[in-house]
């Protein structure tokens, strides 16, 4: 796919007759650098639960126009607890510094989940977004010089995605195809040096010219700047194998039937929010709705794949 730009996504409001795919999530994070203190399920003196919900994207305007919703909609006073990157937010969660949260996808969840020895459960999808690989420089993948450089994130999950992604586009092959769950290790041919970085300074590598292309996920594309026609091959997130890749909002297991959490997990789908979060990220999110027994029955998939890799 040269000259790809980010497919536009078409709302996609169906149960997912493929819920039985297996597949990968991702995320890594780390220090917290904005929080909006206050206790979670406390009222105040209006009568207003207070959830606290961990992100990584605390300041995009889509969050604002979620809270207000969720104030004049559920009379829930929401704080965001951000992130600066992915590895904080579930241990958070299971400490009960948070109520939810939602900055994975269930493939990340699940390895989360494997790997912590937890049971964090999914309530709620958002959407999926398309990992893309960016250059700066070149319109195609074919176009990178031999033993060029490709940075992709080290976390497992994204780094399995990212492979998968470096193959698709006939930068390097993959032992026995690949899987959700290859590594670099697993590269049995290859037209680039493949680096691996925390998926937080992938971009940074690619605008300081270290590397000819990079996989960056949506996020840190947006706080970056990178511009979308630079994302030259991408994967496709509409397809039956993107399934474990949707975001979700993701609760403690003893509260994955709270009813205010459900409806907050819901709220994310009131058009002016799903508006925000298109407006946001370029148009490239495929926005899903999923029963949460469907997606906790997808993890419980996923989660198997992953213990028997040995995860």
């Amino acid at each position: 796919m040269s000259d790809q730009q980010p497919v536009l996504p078409t709302r996609e409001r169906s149960r997912w007759p493929w819920i039985a795919a297996a597949a990968a999530l991702v995320v890594a994070a780390g220090v917290v650098i904005g929080v909006v203190a206050g206790r979670g399920d406390a009222d105040d003196d209006t009568g207003a639960t207070t959830v606290r919900i961990g992100v990584t994207d605390a300041s995009q305007p889509y969050w604002k126009i979620y809270t207000d919703l969720a104030r004049q909609k559920l009379n829930v006073t929401v704080e965001l607890v951000n992130f600066n990157d992915y590895s904080q937010p579930n241990p958070a969660l299971r400490q009960r510094q948070l109520e939810l949260n939602q900055f994975q996808h269930i493939e990340y969840l699940a390895n989360y989940n494997v790997t912590a020895k937890d049971d964090l459960q999914p309530i709620g999808a958002t959407a999926v977004y398309p990992l893309p690989l960016y250059s700066l420089k070149y319109k195609q993948p074919a176009e990178f010089p031999a033993g060029g450089k490709v940075a992709i994130p080290n976390d497992a999950i994204n780094q399995a995605r990212g492979l998968l992604v470096l193959q698709a586009a006939g930068l390097v092959t993959l032992k026995g195809g690949g899987s959700a769950f290859s590594s670099t290790a697993d590269v049995e041919t290859k037209r680039v040096d493949v680096v691996t970085l925390d998926a937080s300074q992938t971009a940074g590598a690619l605008q300081n010219g270290s590397v000819v292309g990079a996989i960056v996920n949506n996020n840190y594309a947006t706080s970056a700047k990178l511009p979308r026609d630079a994302a030259i091959f991408q994967d496709d997130p509409a397809s039956a194998s993107a399934a474990p890749y949707v975001n979700v909002f993701a609760a403690r297991a003893a509260d994955k039937d709270n009813p205010t959490y459900l409806e907050l997990a819901g709220l994310y789908h009131d058009p002016a929010v799903e508006k925000g979060v298109q407006d946001s990220n370029g148009g490239v999110a495929v926005l899903r709705t999923v029963p949460a027994t469907e997606l906790q029955a997808l993890l419980r998939t996923v989660q198997d794949q992953a213990a028997a890799a040995g995860k």
